[in-house]
């Protein structure tokens, strides 16, 4: 089970998200969005998409800054490790925080709102609750057990584990003595990269780049239109 876990899995679910997105983009790339609900409800959106996405870009950040740079190169720069979890705390936990509270407005949107729902698919909503799950377990890491029971050096065994994946010779005994609450965190999050081809998640991959050059959108004031008409 540890060779499947943590060598298997991890390129089972990489394979499912790239040759699914491959596949999606191809075959059906109408479909290739969030299918925006804005307009069935806006209020809360507003705030749930700030939170969320402004969040999840600081939550990637500090996950690259924690998995793939060594560290040794922390030691190099001596940055000691009370320096370096005392900052991921504090820094960690206001980025989670954010996703958290952005996640869970959605969700109560997604719920909560009638017009929402019924326009909802399955999909929408297994991607949305797993993605709670994921962020939530997250939060827990950070927040709770890591001042309850103290900092775990992820750096020494996670972050080597998961820059052996993109080498494609991963140490599947690394992962061996990592606490349970780290192993189930890292399952669910490679089921949602998994999972992301076939729900609104793969908009992840569409950086709206072409936003910065296209022209602007003109509009006329509705009463000196309807004047002019006349």
């Amino acid at each position: 089970m540890t060779q499947f876990w943590w060598i298997i899995y991890p390129y089972l679910a990489l394979a499912t998200m790239i040759i699914g997105s491959v596949y999606r983009y191809a075959h059906n790339p109408m479909s290739w969005g969030s299918r925006s609900s804005e307009l069935l409800e806006k209020r809360w959106l507003k705030w749930g998409s700030q939170l969320f996405h402004w969040g999840i870009l600081l939550v990637i950040v500090g996950h690259v800054m924690g998995l793939l740079v060594p560290l040794s190169a922390y030691q190099a720069m001596g940055i000691s490790a009370h320096l370096y979890h005392e900052n991921a705390d504090i820094l960690g936990a206001i980025a989670g925080l954010m996703t958290w509270a952005g996640l869970a407005i959605l969700l109560l949107r997604r719920f909560g709102n009638v017009r929402v729902r019924r326009n909802s698919s399955v999909s929408d909503i297994v991607a949305l609750s797993l993605l709670f799950i994921v962020v939530t377990t997250g939060d827990y890491l950070t927040i709770i057990r890591n001042n309850v029971m103290g900092p775990y050096e992820y750096r020494a065994s996670v972050g080597p584990w998961v820059r052996g994946l993109f080498v494609l010779h991963p140490n599947a005994a690394l992962m061996t003595h990592v606490p349970v609450a780290f192993q189930v965190h890292i399952i669910l999050a490679f089921l949602l990269f998994a999972i992301s081809p076939f729900t609104r998640l793969v908009h992840i991959w569409s950086l709206p780049l072409a936003h910065l050059r296209r022209a602007p959108i003109q509009y006329r004031d509705r009463e000196q239109y309807r004047s002019y008409l006349l």
